[in-house]
């Protein structure tokens, strides 16, 4: 079984939950120059990757299964994995932001985001129609310099908008970690794979 992990912050809180399931690499994935990291169960394989490619490796049976945070699935628009199980790691909340109440004129409003998808679909919803910004860091200046005129971000205890002079005006989603399942691995390594849902579901809670 291979199992895709996201670099960063998952990776380090998803791995004492791996420990607990019987399920530690050999070498620190943090040291080790290794794409594929062996595991103590000799079943198991962990791959590193980035945060955005996670569901992609699952999806095409590249992984068996993954762990990506929901803001990532939520932009990715396939469906050839199932979600479940909520690790409940990495958590935070995915917003809208800005300076305050933009004035309504004629044009469109310009959010700035990495979540392109998730924004366009939030506004859909709101029968707003939007610009969106692809933005893919130091989102907090996109509204102080004029570039747009909210963010669309994840805030985890919303200093660095406070910092900014920027403030929360609508809360997007709950965002945490996810245990993605390849929609054939399930099938073909039924056992093995339940079982992992099994262990961690116990530890979750």
């Amino acid at each position: 079984m291979v199992i895709a992990v996201s670099k960063g912050r998952i990776l380090q809180e998803a791995l004492p939950l791996l420990a607990i399931a019987g399920i530690v690499p050999h070498e620190d994935p943090d040291e080790s120059r290794k794409l594929i990291l062996e595991t103590s169960d000799g079943k198991t394989k962990l791959v590193v990757i980035r945060a955005a490619d996670v569901p992609t490796f699952v999806e095409y049976g590249a992984a068996d299964v993954g762990i990506a945070g929901k803001d990532v699935l939520l932009e990715y628009e396939g469906d050839g994995f199932y979600e479940p199980l909520d690790l409940k790691i990495a958590a935070c909340r995915l917003v809208l932001a800005g300076r305050g109440q933009v004035e309504n004129d004629s044009r469109r409003l310009r959010v700035a985001t990495k979540y392109a998808t998730t924004t366009r679909r939030y506004f859909a919803q709101k029968g707003v129609q939007i610009e969106v910004v692809k933005l893919y860091g130091s989102m907090e200046l996109a509204p102080l310099v004029g570039l747009a005129d909210y963010i669309v971000d994840l805030v985890d205890t919303g200093n660095t908008l406070k910092a900014n002079g920027l403030v929360m005006m609508e809360h997007i989603a709950d965002i945490s970690s996810r245990l993605i399942v390849n929609k054939a691995s399930m099938k073909i390594k039924h056992n093995q794979i339940t079982d992992l849902i099994g262990r961690l579901a116990a530890v979750t809670g």
